[in-house]
């Protein structure tokens, strides 16, 4: 776990995002909301234009201060109370649209994200943490979210209060505002140097987090295993070998962030000092009035605050397009299977006749170790063959090819006479149904996990189903029947029982093609006995393909397939291959549970 922990770390040798273009990426799921979007931007256009003008009825108020007629002073008084208030209106309703325009855009971004790995085959999990894409899903569209509803609309505020200001500044007195120049090059320098490193920092966390969020979901998963081997304390150590990775980070982060604020603040504030300092002087030698001169210290601090505030969100608009790059990789991530453009359509009824044809596959994770070589096997409709031998022959393996989760580099596996590539997955997958090794259960009722099978089954034919699975008795037994809530991974149940209510899902399905995969390895003897009677009575008028090593389970098929490191060493029924000797007598003689060590 602590390998895996740290191959999740291998992204830090990934490009680093250099630009904010990267948010780019985001446009697509932007634009559908076009007219939400100019919407919050003229309430922004106007909320800053709004905060411009405050300044120049600050200037009346104390110009006129002295004046004798208070019904002046009361109107300009009134009309900065009425400029408040259209600026509290308007700063409302930017906050309203730009934060409903980003909930929307992430939430189709989530969508789109989980819509796409979904649907990877098997090889893309191999190479990529589970734990790792949850974050990328969670964390990354998290820092999306805040970027469009909150900075990006902060951002551009700032950037027309910068400018406008600058032009205010500029009218008010051109003198001070040369001098204000002067100062910009300190400010900018310090926050391009430092930003650099900023955003670099940035990216790195982030791929810690999701390196630690890949470590702790693993061992959470398997949590039972690592308790049973007394493996907590080295799940910790690696855990916290991660998160301390990432905090280390996290805090050069902060501490650079931190230094780029002080020195972005105190020269901003100090020059706005200076300047003050040369004002009041033009003043006092009645070079400009009090007024003008707090005119244009107000906007001098809006523009120094402008910066400040691009300065500190210059840092989230970093992360974010850091994390824009991360989901863009799962969004544009080449699958090894595709489907074709003009999917040939399985005939109908599907028969269930299934061909190897000279087929030869290794595992991408094992390119060196072939599961299966020059493999030929033809399964006629309606017939029961079981897949027999010791651990490694390749029996997984034809399972897995049958459902098309990877393409074998040589030769070809076709259902009904189409080779499987040439139809769309979702197609023929549908006449299938699969019992695995490990059975999976659902976080959701009893019912639910049942009816994964077929979506549009009724309440009745769950519970039929059930029933055949002889699964129906300890199902009603829960304290709320079928819709008792099964937990994460079917902790509430046994193994046994798991693996009833996945037989009893592929009981649902109907599929003309029954893979059974160490059906009913999992089951005491007298459930294994009736639920070998469903599954035989099921299999009667479908092709059935059976992963087993228990007598009992094989004994029955019309033929059983004996492999050997990927290859047919021998076939026949129970008794001829008994009376032949080879492998399958030494397997029988154990009693198939002692497969591996034969």
């Amino acid at each position: 776990m602590v390998r895996r922990a740290e191959n999740g770390a291998d992204m830090l040798d990934r490009e680093k995002s250099k630009q904010i273009g990267a948010l780019a990426a985001i446009w697509p799921f932007i634009k559908p909301y076009r007219l939400l979007l100019t919407a919050a931007l003229l309430a922004l256009v106007a909320t800053a234009s709004v905060s411009l003008v405050l300044p120049l009825a600050v200037r009346r108020v104390v110009d006129n201060f002295s004046v004798e007629d208070g019904t002046i002073l009361d109107q300009y008084f009134l009309a900065a109370v009425g400029i408040a208030g259209l600026l509290a209106i308007g700063t409302g309703l930017r906050y309203l649209l730009v934060s409903r325009l980003g909930e929307r855009v992430v939430a189709d971004l989530r969508k789109a994200v989980f819509g796409r790995v979904i649907g990877m085959s098997p090889s893309f999990f191999e190479r990529n943490l589970t734990g790792e894409i949850l974050s990328r899903v969670t964390t990354d569209t998290t820092l999306i979210q805040s970027v469009i509803g909150s900075s990006i609309s902060i951002a551009l505020r700032n950037l027309l209060i910068f400018l406008g200001g600058l032009i205010f500044m500029l009218v008010t007195s051109a003198k001070l505002t040369g001098m204000v120049l002067l100062l910009v090059p300190l400010v900018i320098v310090p926050i391009l140097v430092l930003s650099r490193k900023l955003r670099r920092l940035s990216k790195e966390n982030q791929d810690w987090i999701a390196a630690s969020s890949g470590n702790a979901s693993e061992a959470l998963l398997n949590v039972q295993t690592v308790q049973a081997f007394t493996h907590e304390e080295a799940s910790r150590g690696a855990f916290n070998s991660v998160t301390e990775k990432s905090f280390r980070v996290a805090k050069h982060r902060v501490n650079v962030r931190a230094l780029m604020t002080v020195i972005v603040i105190f020269l901003v504030f100090t020059g706005i000092v200076s300047v003050l300092w040369i004002g009041a002087r033009d003043v006092r030698a009645d070079l400009m009035s009090a007024g003008t001169l707090i005119q244009f210290v107000i906007y001098s601090v809006m523009v120094a605050g402008a910066v400040a505030a691009l300065s500190e969100i210059w840092g989230e608009l970093q992360r974010a397009a850091g994390a824009s790059e991360r989901l863009v990789e799962l969004l544009q991530a080449e699958d090894e299977l595709e489907d074709p453009v003009s999917p040939v359509a399985l005939p109908k009824p599907v028969k269930g006749r299934i061909a190897f044809e000279d087929v030869s596959f290794t595992y991408p994770a094992r390119p060196d170790a072939p599961a299966l070589d020059r493999f030929n096997l033809v399964i006629e409709p309606g017939e029961t063959i079981a897949l027999v031998g010791p651990s490694g022959a390749g029996k997984t393996t034809v399972i897995q090819l049958i459902q098309r989760f990877y393409d074998p580099q040589a030769g070809q596996v076709t259902l009904d006479g189409v080779a499987l590539p040439d139809m769309a997955r979702p197609e023929f997958r549908a006449s299938l149904a699969l019992v695995p090794q490990e059975p999976v259960i659902f976080a959701t009722s009893a019912r639910d996990n049942i009816r994964f099978g077929r979506m549009d089954a009724s309440d009745a034919e769950v519970e039929a189903a059930a029933k055949t699975a002889w699964a129906h008795d300890f199902v009603a037994a829960l304290p709320e029947g079928y819709g008792s809530y099964l937990g994460e991974r079917g902790v509430m149940l046994s193994g046994g029982q798991k693996q009833r209510v996945a037989i009893a899902r592929a009981i649902l399905r109907d599929a003309p093609v029954l893979l059974l995969d160490e059906a009913t390895s999992a089951l005491d003897a007298e459930s294994e006995r009736a639920v070998q009677t469903a599954v035989d009575a099921l299999a009667k008028e479908r092709t059935t393909v059976i992963v087993a090593h228990r007598l009992a389970t094989v004994k029955k098929a019309d033929r059983i397939i004996v492999m050997d490191a990927g290859r047919i060493v021998a076939q026949g029924t129970h008794d001829s291959l008994v009376a032949e000797g080879g492998l399958y007598a030494r397997l029988a003689r154990l009693q198939f549970t002692d497969g591996e060590a034969a």
